[in-house]
């Protein structure tokens, strides 16, 4: 036992582990203070040198992204992005996850997701037009992965419908490697109101610290803590280490805060997210280069006899930390309560780069404000130098250790037995990670605001009408711009091979903003990982930070912030370790300057032309594709590579194309390849396409399903072949490219209809393609 200058005893190894800090964090502890910490202060720390809250075991590779760029106006170190979408508009927008709280407490969890990333938006001054989400489940076969699931989508729902904020659009993928540590991605966007970004940055000594919203209880007491560490079996005896969230005070909070702001006497804002006030304090206190001192017996709180410890790492939701302008403070506090919130002064900037915090008239912590949040420690590992050997030798994985084509049939390595190959089209569209996910989408109102073009399902990107809300019932007439945002990853390739997987996650995210006629801007990433001290795992992660780095600055689409959360891995009652699939999320946004131009991806009318443009440097395979995991039964193979120039190229042509007129859908060619995006638009439209093919490649399965070349279908309106034709010659791609425009169909009645010249490949009925894909995950349920 220690006995500190206030008396506090405890055990030491038992606080380290609570606080999931090491014995050498603790003698860097003491180095700093010049002292032994208390209990309450290395409580601090625990949260503050948590990887959840200063990325310990990434910043180094963080720092390497590109981060600036002609739009970005705020980019990493804020609550979030700000860019310049033009019009005198700017959009602020970033992805946080939720993870190991949806795990033990799916509803909340999820629920206090979308609570906290929204904060993060209005706190910078902007009104949250729109929520995305990006989930990864275990599969379906296994009643808790439904369980999850439920709990999950209905505790996004909830929040985000009781709050007024559109869910419209997002990504589901399901994979074993999920079943213990569900991954709950979610992305938010506003639109700045006030005249001046509100940053984070305390200033000018002797401004009131007002502390405004929700009162404080014991519940996420040590929640960032709890994110920075893998699950067990003996994870649901951290339950209160998850929130619990009330969307209509969180509502209320929007609406008072962007008041507030309005009036220009609120100097800088932090929401209590992860490690609650202690965070807030201290960044405020760092951003600004002073310090702040806090009285705790001031803060409002809901329970009785709550120690400073549980006031300082209480993650109780809807709460904001303010610093006013002193003259200001009783208008402020008078705005809060209009709305029915707590608005109290707890404390004060302060000269001396401290944090002070005071509780019953004693001083209970004093930490330097560098030593919590500025100068936090960084845990270095090597990265290995060649790629795992397992992955190499799956790299070595050839298209001819497939079984051999038999009279249009195909033997299943997975199942045994042949079928054709409209059978394996309905079979891989009925798998639950490319079918519909209708059931999820219908519970999220994606309307509320009057501002979203297309619902969930209809087009690569959602689309937002940028509409403030006080032109909602004026300028009719007025032509709006718009903004496109998409979330991606393909978490199978990244498994395969990070460093190509990551980078075709970029691309895509910003191919399917192209898709909808927006040009890509910037990305936020959520990068979900397993345990960096694990050798496989860091070199994933520093892998996939290389690929974002690339595809990012060759697209031009710089990174403005993001997450990171890490030790996502399940460990059950053997000890044993299952890490996820490497997956990092990119939020993807763009901008269009005439909303009204915005495409989606189903077919439009009968006769219409369907043409596809894509690239021959980037790869086009059938190694590591859905085929061969969804029909075959093995994830294997190494990811097509993609030729970012050609990638960017193709994006372009298509978005000139769509801004002219002349293409009136598009989507892109992505999991399951040629066929299942010919499906899913026929789907989406209830119309056929009849589809003739150049058999360039050796096998008719490759031809249908092989993924990657940068690929794109779209249809060109029948009434405008003969312009669409001379801008094409106008505009015509040179020989010596590497990138193809061709015809390959047209939009046709009831069926999907496939061939090459010397055959005929595959004929399904519309009706049929539409129940097996609608009624997959419905199915589960």
């Amino acid at each position: 036992m220690i006995n500190l200058p206030n008396n506090d005893l405890y055990d030491l190894n038992e606080a380290l582990k609570v606080e999931n800090l090491t014995l050498d964090d603790y003698e860097e502890i003491c180095k700093r203070l010049k002292r032994k910490p208390n209990r309450t202060e290395l409580g601090m720390f625990g949260v503050m040198w948590s990887e959840h809250c200063c990325y310990r075991n990434s910043k180094p590779l963080l720092s390497k992204f590109p981060t600036k760029g002609k739009n970005v106006l705020v980019g990493p170190g804020e609550n979030a992005g700000v860019i310049d979408v033009g019009n005198n508009q700017k959009l602020v927008f970033k992805i946080e996850s939720h993870n190991h709280p949806s795990a033990i407490e799916p509803f909340q969890g999820a629920a206090t997701g979308v609570g906290g990333i929204l904060r993060d938006i209005f706190t910078m001054g902007a009104r949250p037009i729109a929520v995305l989400n990006s989930l990864r489940f275990g599969n379906l076969d296994k009643p808790s992965n439904v369980d999850l699931l439920r709990g999950v989508v209905s505790g996004i729902s909830h929040y985000g419908n009781c709050v007024g904020v559109p869910t419209v659009g997002g990504e589901i993928d399901f994979d074993d490697s999920y079943s213990g540590n569900p991954l709950v991605n979610v992305m938010a966007i506003g639109l700045l109101e006030t005249n001046e970004i509100v940053c984070s940055g305390a200033k000018n000594v002797g401004s009131p610290v007002l502390y405004v919203g929700n009162t404080t209880g014991r519940d996420g007491v040590g929640g960032a803590s709890f994110a920075s560490s893998e699950l067990t079996t003996n994870s649901l005896d951290d339950r209160p280490a998850v929130q619990v969230g009330d969307p209509f005070i969180e509502k209320s909070l929007i609406e008072a805060c962007l008041d507030a702001f309005k009036t220009g006497d609120v100097i800088a804002a932090q929401d209590m997210g992860a490690a609650g006030l202690t965070c807030s304090s201290a960044e405020m206190a760092a951003n600004g280069n002073l310090g702040i001192s806090i009285n705790l017996d001031l803060v409002p709180s809901r329970e009785d006899n709550m120690s400073p410890y549980q006031y300082l790492l209480s993650e109780s939701q809807e709460r904001m930390l303010l610093v006013v302008k002193e003259e200001k403070i009783n208008d402020l506090i008078a705005k809060f309560n209009k709305w029915g919130l707590y608005a109290n002064v707890i404390g004060e900037v302060i000269e001396a780069n401290e944090v002070i915090i005071s509780h019953k008239s004693k001083i209970v912590a004093q930490i330097p404000t560098s030593a919590l949040s500025d100068d936090t420690p960084v845990n270095l590992h090597n990265v290995i130098e060649n790629p795992p050997e397992e992955l190499l030798k799956k790299w070595e994985w050839q298209e001819n250790n497939l079984p051999i084509i038999n009279e249009q049939t195909i033997f299943s390595l997975k199942e045994n037995k042949s079928f054709s190959y409209s059978q394996i089209i309905l079979k891989i569209l009925s798998n639950p990670s490319i079918a519909s996910k209708r059931w999820i989408y219908k519970q999220y109102d994606s309307q509320v605001q009057s501002n979203t073009v297309f619902k969930p399902g209809e087009s690569d990107a959602a689309v937002i009408r940028l509409r403030e809300q006080i032109e909602i019932n004026k300028n009719k007439n007025k032509v709006f711009s718009g903004v496109a945002a998409s979330v991606d990853c393909n978490s199978r390739w990244v498994s395969l091979d990070p460093f190509r997987g990551t980078i075709a996650a970029v691309a895509e995210s910003a191919r399917n903003v192209s898709c909808v006629g927006a040009e890509p801007l910037a990305i936020t990433n959520n990068l979900n990982f397993s345990s960096p001290e694990n050798e496989i795992g860091y070199w994933q992660l520093s892998s996939s930070c290389k690929g974002i780095s690339e595809a990012c600055k060759a697209l031009e689409t710089p990174v403005t912030g993001g997450n990171v959360s890490l030790y996502n891995e399940s460990k059950n009652k053997d000890n044993e370790i299952t890490p996820i699939n490497p997956t990092p999320v990119i939020g993807m946004i763009g901008k269009l300057d005439n909303v009204e131009k915005a495409i989606s991806s189903e077919w439009k009318n009968i006769n219409d032309q369907i043409w596809l443009i894509g690239s021959y440097k980037s790869e086009i395979t059938i190694a590591a594709s859905s085929y061969l995991e969804y029909f075959h039964g093995e994830i294997t193979g190494r990811p097509p590579k993609i030729d970012l120039m050609d990638e960017k190229f193709c994006q372009s042509f298509l978005r000139n194309a769509i801004l002219n007129g002349f293409v009136v859908s598009s989507h892109d060619i992505s999991d399951g390849g040629l066929a299942i995006a010919l499906a899913e638009c026929c789907i989406l439209s209830s119309k056929g396409a009849t589809i003739e093919l150049e058999k360039q490649l050796t096998r008719d399965d490759n031809l249908l399903f092989a993924e990657g070349g940068s690929r794109i279908i779209f249809s060109i309106d029948k009434m405008k072949e003969k312009e669409w034709l001379n801008y094409f010659k106008t505009n015509q791609i040179s020989a010596e490219s590497s990138v193809y425009l061709k015809k390959i169909g047209y939009v046709s009645n009831e069926t999907l209809n496939i061939k090459t010249q010397q055959k005929e490949i595959c004929n399904i009925r519309v009706e049929e393609l539409t129940e097996k894909f609608n009624n997959s995950i419905s199915g589960h349920f």
